[in-house]
């Protein structure tokens, strides 16, 4: 029986990796050199988890303490170095690979806070921070403004439905890594499919109006 600990750290590395690939696809699209790549790659890749290991009083974080987290950065920005040249639509791809490192870390953000014994609530809260971190300090250390509060894009939510989901199904009693595959499937489709269709969430205030709403600066299916 593999244990919760090696479910844990597998994911926690693929996930690392996600996003790893899309701080240096970042990196590529905003013209950064080689180490601004890795740099990149390395804050969107480790922040969301040091956050998670610093509220659950982790020290130091696991980032720093284990050699393996170290990995996925540079490798993740060696493949974007040498294969950049091919690649036709950066932004589809960055989307596609944070989409994959959302869906991977609000499942072991929420499994970390489970077995530290937090209340569900809690959890799928730190499951949610978990995954949006490392894109939010990935967008600011870019200068681009932060997927999780653009108004024309979704990124908490499917977050908010896979921490939910692994909660449940971790109170149940029925999860897996099978269950954690499809919890993250489930949470890749619904943020590339919400990015695709324009899908959005209300404003803050009903009165107002998304900008470009009227000249469909928002509306059909993107690239």
């Amino acid at each position: 029986m593999i244990s919760i600990d090696i479910v844990l750290l597998w994911l926690d590395l693929v996930g690392v990796f996600f996003f790893a690939v899309s701080g240096s696809l970042l990196a590529a699209r905003k013209q950064f050199d080689v180490l601004g790549s890795v740099l990149l790659a390395s804050i969107a890749a480790l922040g969301g988890g040091v956050i998670r290991d610093v509220i659950l009083n982790t020290a130091p974080p696991v980032a720093f303490t284990n050699p393996a987290y170290l990995a996925p950065p540079l490798l993740a920005a060696g493949l974007v170095y040498f294969l950049f040249s091919s690649v036709q639509r950066c932004t589809s791809l960055l989307i596609l690979f944070d989409a994959a490192g959302l869906g991977l870390f609000c499942i072991t953000g929420t499994l970390k806070a489970i077995t530290a014994g937090m209340n569900p609530v809690t959890c799928i809260l730190l499951g949610v921070t978990t995954a949006v971190g490392g894109g939010l300090l990935r967008d600011i250390t870019a200068n681009e403004i932060p997927t999780l509060f653009d108004n024309r894009d979704i990124y908490a939510l499917p977050a908010f439905v896979g921490a939910g989901l692994t909660t449940l199904a971790w109170h149940l009693g029925v999860f897996s890594g099978l269950i954690a595959g499809v919890i993250a499937a489930v949470v890749f489709a619904f943020r590339v499919t919400a990015w695709r269709r324009g899908w959005y969430v209300p404003l803050a205030v009903r009165g107002w109006h998304r900008a470009g709403a009227g000249s469909g600066g928002n509306s059909g299916v993107r690239d």
